[in-house]
């Protein structure tokens, strides 16, 4: 681990020195370059006022040898001839760019740059008294384009090699302090994956070593407490065994009379009886414990798109059953931070007790509300009812009703609460049982849920517990 932080450091702070080193030398390198032509403009700038007044030689000559770089013979003066009897061009100093290039320069009116032997020639356009175009010439040798430019890199070069030398001091020093502990922990993992439950690691070293190990400790904790409820578990699972279960146990029913009817129900009898038989034994070998499968950090779904989907689903057995269905609420997408399996098997928990509980033709509906802190979800029937509410949502329970396990509505209320929300059974408007699912979605948690739920009471006071939002569906035609 030692030198393999310090490989990553070198070849980190390599790239990282290269990214900026580069392009930083190529921006100085362009900067000299800048610096040594406007020095160029400069001077030749301080002959226009010179030219715009006269052409005389003698004159030219003078303002020349006035500049420090018409002393050192690098500039020069091209007048053309003014058009008149007698009239030649005039040229001061040594002409070091091409003739096409002046004419060029007078033809566009503007600076030009030409390169020429040992450098470059800024060729800078006056006009002159007599309406012509004159051209200064200011030779630029290649040392003042590039100068400073070597310096300047070589300075870099040393910076990027200085901060490289001391990333990887720094890096095997940190790699020194972090094998131990990583050791101690890679120790710990393995003896964890071979069963020895009891192992922790020593919280200690770099703080995010010992963030590591309080991570590994909490993880072994929770092995040890999944194993625990690994029963539990079990008996969940086998619970939704019982939706697909539903179904074959209807379509069975329509088979009719013959021995490939009468065995094929005596098959489904049989296999719930031992999805059945599954669930009890493992409630019975593992204590009750109050567990929640929560959906996770970053989980959810939309409860509109998931309750279309189960209804198109049961409303085929609905169909065949003669039941009228109702769904309302669910035209636009909301977002609730539920697995979006969780909340599958809550809502086949719910239907599948409709139709299991209820008699053939039991009109129900499904309805979504869409509030600022929560979402509720209500399932309401035309049934018999549940005898006993508060029964019901025990786990283990039936709430009074034969052929039930009682772990649906407990699956229902742990979706409920992991959001902070809650469960409550209460009488619909149809007349039957009415599931009323809140789901929170506010940060605050249960805390958010439990004062949402206190809101909705007060508002429920005035109308019978359970009726409030049953109201809203009053409009149901079945």
């Amino acid at each position: 681990m030692r030198w393999a932080l310090v490989k990553v450091s070198l070849a980190v702070t390599a790239m990282v020195v290269v990214a900026f080193a580069v392009p930083l030398g190529l921006v100085i390198k362009e900067m000299a370059r800048d610096r040594a032509f406007s020095n160029a403009e400069r001077w030749a700038a301080t002959i226009g006022p010179t030219l715009s007044i006269t052409t005389d030689r003698d004159s030219l000559n003078r303002a020349v040898q006035t500049t420090e770089v018409g002393i050192e013979g690098r500039m020069a003066v091209h007048v053309p001839a003014t058009g008149e009897a007698g009239s030649l061009p005039l040229e001061i100093g040594r002409r070091r760019a091409a003739q096409r290039d002046l004419e060029t320069t007078r033809r566009i009116g503007r600076a030009s740059i030409s390169e020429v032997t040992g450098g470059f020639a800024l060729l800078q356009p006056t006009a002159v008294a007599s309406g012509k175009i004159a051209v200064v010439e200011v030779f630029v040798p290649e040392d003042d384009v590039s100068n400073g430019v070597a310096t300047a890199w070589l300075v870099l070069a040393g910076v990027g090699l200085a901060l490289i030398v001391g990333s990887v001091a720094v890096a095997d020093r940190l790699g020194v302090r972090m094998v131990q502990p990583a050791q101690r922990l890679a120790g710990a993992a393995h003896a964890l994956g071979e069963g020895r439950l009891g192992v922790r690691v020593p919280e200690e070293g770099p703080t995010e070593l010992r963030s590591a190990a309080v991570a590994f400790n909490s993880m072994a904790d929770q092995v040890v407490q999944l194993l625990a409820n690994e029963r539990e578990l079990a008996a969940d699972l086998s619970h939704r065994l019982r939706t697909p279960l539903t179904v074959l146990r209807l379509n069975a029913a329509s088979l009719g009379e013959g021995p490939a009817a009468d065995q094929t129900r005596a098959a489904v009898e049989q296999l719930e009886r031992e999805v059945d038989t599954i669930i009890r034994t493992a409630r019975d070998q593992r204590s009750q414990t109050q567990g929640a499968a929560g959906s996770g950090p970053g989980a959810g779904c939309d409860v509109s798109e998931v309750v279309r989907e189960r209804m198109d689903f049961w409303s085929a057995l609905a169909e065949d059953e003669g039941r009228k269905v109702r769904l309302a609420g669910v035209e636009r997408p909301v977002r609730i931070p539920v697995a979006r399996p969780e909340l599958v098997a809550a809502l086949d928990a719910l239907l599948g007790n409709v139709f299991r509980h209820t008699p053939v033709g039991t009109a129900f509906s499904v309805d979504v509300h869409n509030g600022d802190d929560a979402v509720i979800v209500l399932v309401s029937d035309a049934g018999p009812g549940i005898s006993d509410p508060k029964a019901a949502l025990v786990r283990g329970n039936s709430g009074g009703r034969d052929g039930s396990t009682g772990l649906g509505l407990d699956i229902v209320r742990r979706v409920a609460e992991s959001t902070g929300g809650d469960v409550r059974i209460g009488h619909s408007v149809l007349g039957g049982t009415e599931v009323r699912i809140w789901i929170g979605l506010g940060p605050g948690g249960r805390t958010a849920g439990d004062q949402n739920g206190h809101r909705l009471g007060r508002r429920k006071r005035g109308t019978g517990a359970g009726r409030g939002p049953g109201k809203r569906s009053a409009g149901l035609k079945l």
